[in-house]
Order: structure tokens, then C-alpha cells, then sequence
């Protein structure tokens, strides 16, 4: 196993600044998650440790030796992208079995990785198929088998799954998740899903313009937000506060009250109402024009509210948090 170090990373795509001071620690055997919206930086930190960009400053280390240094192909760091990038007239076998060959392993050695990590992958009996005789969820398991026949030390996964249909994503992350805890493999998973970042990950690490806005548990993240950035993308709604804070809750934490009249940060206008039942859907828009949308327990509400109503939304104690602002 293998312990990662981004220390001080920056890079710059012109005047762009990609990274800024990147630095995290991802230790050996663990997989952590790079979550944020597109354009943040995500997809350099992979490209810089597996040796596809140099940066402009900082360090990569793998358990304290720096990689930089070492070309992309001795760095045993491999990384599977968003497409499965397969050898069209090769084989499924010949496409996993491709990294093997450059490193001119013998023929029985290679036939025996290649059987194994078929077998992970749930794709043994498949040695014979083009990529053209596969679907979509099928190649992306090719392209994850010849990342991990090579025996990396560390790896890379870029939205790999972004392109399947939800039942597949799913049954992808877990396939994921077995085989990086089974051979204990250090990853580094980048998305901009929030679900599948939760799903995967041992730590989440937000990223927001170059920087980590926040790192730690993903229960910790969605439930104890640091700034109002990372509760914002966290789906906590923000209201102005006193002074120089921002106050910020969660929606699903609120109850609806009919009022007479609508004042102050909590209160708006009832848009839209939907009875589930047990539940309500509904969508409130604040004096501010801020729009709130969530799901209550039906017997949670002492009054029957329609929709045009003022409306004030009711929090339990402690649902507030006040950050400050930037």
C-alpha cells in the first residue's frame, strides 16, 4: 500500500489558475473522493501524479520519495478515464493484457493476470469479445481490468462512470469499492456526483476554484458544512445574517406554518404543494427571492397550508449555522 502526498500544488493554464496551493494527504489503502462542479481542478490533481502534466510548484510524494522526476509510465500510478479508450481490433484479453506486454512478461505470467483480473471484474468468459460486442458498462470493466492487471501502486479513476445509465453507475461504484478494499489499493476517485462521491469514499475532499474547501467524512461534510461555499454545494440554503456572517439551513430541517403576513428571512410565498401521503413535497420562495424546495412528514404540519400562502418556515433548535463571510 501506498501513502500519497500533494503538497503546494499549482498550476496554471495560461492565466488560469487550475490549482492553487493544492495539498492532501491520502493514505495508504484509502480511497478519497475529489468532489466539486466542473472546472474546479479535479481532473489536474490526477493528471499531475500520474505524470501527464508537471506542475508549476509543490510536490508529489508516494510514502516521502517524490515522483516528479519519474516518467509517467515507471510512476505505477494508472488511470481510467471517462471513456474506456479500447484497442477497437483487439480482443478483451489483448486489451488487458496490452501493459503487460510492454513490460515484456512472459506469455504464461500474462495469461494468468489476465484470467485473475477478468475474474474481479465479473467479465470471465468475455476473453474472446471485440469492444464492439460489449455495452457500455461492459468496456468500462475492460478498461478498469488493464488498469489493475499492471499492479499499481496508486489508482486514478476520472468520472469513469459518468457516460453509464444510473442502475449501471451503481453497480459500478460498488465493483469499485469491493475490488480498492479486497487488494487494498490507494485510489484517488474524481466526480462531480455527490451520491457517488458518498457511495465510494473513504474521505471527500471538496474542491472549489483550485482549492479544498473541505475534507473529512462524507456524514461530516453534508451535516457540518466549514464555510458557506461547501454548505451552498451541500444543499444548505444561505440567508443573509447580522453583521459579517451568513447564516445558512437545511431545508428538509424546516416545517411550514401558515402566517399572515410574510416577514423577516424565514417567510415567503407557498409555490407549489404536493400530497404524497405520508409526505409533502413543496417549494417555498423566500422575501429575498431565494427558492427552498424539501420534503416534511405530513403529521410533522399543525395547520393545512395551500398553495399562495404566506408562508413561514419553522426550524428546530440548533438547525441554524452562521458562517463568515467572504
Amino acid at each position: 500500500m501506498t501513502e500519497v502526498k500533494l503538497q503546494n500544488l499549482s498550476v496554471n493554464y495560461g492565466r488560469t489558475q487550475a490549482l492553487c496551493e493544492f495539498t492532501l494527504t491520502i493514505g495508504a489503502g484509502e480511497l478519497v473522493a475529489l468532489l466539486g462542479p466542473s472546472g474546479c481542478g479535479k481532473t489536474t490533481v490526477l493528471k499531475v501524479v500520474a505524470g501527464l502534466l508537471a506542475p508549476g510548484g509543490g510536490e508529489v510524494l508516494f510514502d516521502d520519495a517524490s515522483i516528479l522526476p519519474i516518467p509517467a509510465e515507471r510512476r505505477g500510478a494508472t488511470m481510467v478515464f471517462q471513456k474506456p479508450l479500447l484497442f477497437p481490433h483487439l480482443t478483451v484479453a489483448e486489451n488487458v493484457a496490452f501493459g503487460l506486454k510492454m513490460r515484456r512478461l512472459g506469455k504464461a505470467e500474462i495469461a494468468r493476470r489476465v484470467a485473475e483480473v477478468l475474474q474481479w471484474v465479473r467479465l470471465y468468459g468475455y476473453e474472446r469479445r471485440k469492444p464492439n460486442e460489449l455495452s457500455g458498462g461492459q468496456e468500462q470493466r475492460v478498461s478498469l481490468a488493464r488498469a489493475l492487471v499492471t499492479e499499481p501502486r496508486v489508482l486514478l479513476l476520472d468520472e469513469p462512470f459518468s457516460a453509464l445509465d444510473e442502475n449501471l453507475r451503481g453497480e459500478m461504484r460498488q465493483l469499485v469499492r469491493e475490488l480498492q478494499q479486497r487488494l487494498h489499493i490507494t485510489a484517488i476517485f474524481v466526480t462531480h456526483d455527490q451520491r457517488e462521491a458518498f457511495a465510494v469514499a473513504d474521505r471527500v475532499a471538496l474542491l472549489l476554484d483550485g482549492r479544498i474547501e473541505q475534507c473529512g467524512q462524507p456524514r461530516d461534510l453534508l451535516l457540518e458544512p466549514a464555510s458557506a461555499p461547501a454548505a451552498q454545494f451541500f444543499g444548505w440554503k444561505l440567508l443573509p445574517g447580522e453583521g459579517p456572517n451568513v447564516a445558512a439551513f437545511r431545508p428538509e430541517s424546516a416545517q411550514l406554518c401558515v402566517c399572515e403576513e410574510a416577514n423577516g428571512n424565514l417567510t415567503g410565498r407557498l409555490e407549489a404543494l404536493l400530497d404524497l401521503g405520508a409526505r409533502w413535497q413543496w417549494r417555498v420562495r423566500l422575501k429575498n427571492g431565494e427558492l427552498v424546495e424539501a420534503e416534511q412528514l405530513s403529521a410533522l404540519c399543525k395547520c393545512q397550508p395551500r398553495v399562495g400562502d404566506d408562508i413561514q418556515l419553522l426550524l428546530p433548535e440548533n438547525a441554524l449555522r452562521c458562517f463568515a463571510a467572504r
